[in-house]
């Protein structure tokens, strides 16, 4: 299979977002990122053969839809950053962000995976630079901002973006193993909710410096406990 993929992504035009946004309905239906180009051309009436015009080839197509996926969610963090509200809520945030991105484009980890291991250095590359690397950045940025503020304990940018990231894969694009596990149903909105409350406890509570408040109070509450 020819793995090359085009350095720069295709301009956007109607026929371009077309394909784009039928590959994209296509892996949320199927829960998979396994779509042909045949099926990508009928969902979106579009002759096949133009995926080569606009994006090289099946891969070119799928580093794009990743790029179109990714752009908004990064842009936000720079946003975010620099808003003037504490380091605790711009995690909160982030959370919820990175969540809800994840409950739109379900299949957006493993299409990372693929494109990172799976097909061209070129592309691996890209995804590197649009994707990973601007992620990587804003976290080692926001949790080095969290422990100057005093509010954060140290921890790893690495190990806390596969802690975050690694959560949202699991629930969003294997929910059909935990289906079968479990009898659990899709990820509705209001799952999505309930997992972004559940994720800044689990996150929140292993990231942030006791307080004198909160520390006294946990220490009144172990005492009423125990009486």
């Amino acid at each position: 299979m020819n793995t090359s993929v085009p350095i720069r992504p295709a301009a956007t035009n109607p026929t371009a977002d077309k394909l784009l946004v039928a590959a994209s309905a296509l892996m949320i239906e199927r829960a998979s990122i396994e779509v042909s180009l045949s099926d990508i051309a009928q969902k979106s009436g579009v002759n096949s053969a133009l995926v080569k015009y606009h994006f090289g080839n099946k891969d070119g197509l799928l580093l794009a839809l990743l790029a179109r996926d990714a752009e908004t969610e990064v842009a936000n963090l720079e946003y975010l950053l620099a808003q003037p509200i504490t380091p605790t809520e711009k995690l909160k945030l982030h959370i919820a962000g990175i969540i809800r991105a994840y409950h739109r484009f379900p299949y957006m980890n493993r299409l990372i995976h693929y494109l990172l291991h799976e097909t061209s250095a070129q592309a691996a590359e890209q995804v590197s630079k649009f994707f990973v690397a601007p992620l990587l950045d804003f976290h080692r940025r926001l949790l080095s901002q969290g422990v100057r503020c005093g509010e954060f304990r140290k921890v790893d940018p690495v190990l806390f973006y596969t802690s975050l990231i690694g959560a949202c894969d699991h629930l969003f694009f294997g929910r059909q193993t935990m289906s079968r596990a479990s009898g659990v149903g899709p990820v509705t909105d209001e799952v999505c909710r309930q997992y972004i409350r559940h994720m800044e406890a689990l996150i929140c509570g292993g990231i942030l410096r006791e307080t004198e408040d909160t520390s006294t109070n946990g220490r009144k509450m172990r005492v009423a406990n125990s009486e």
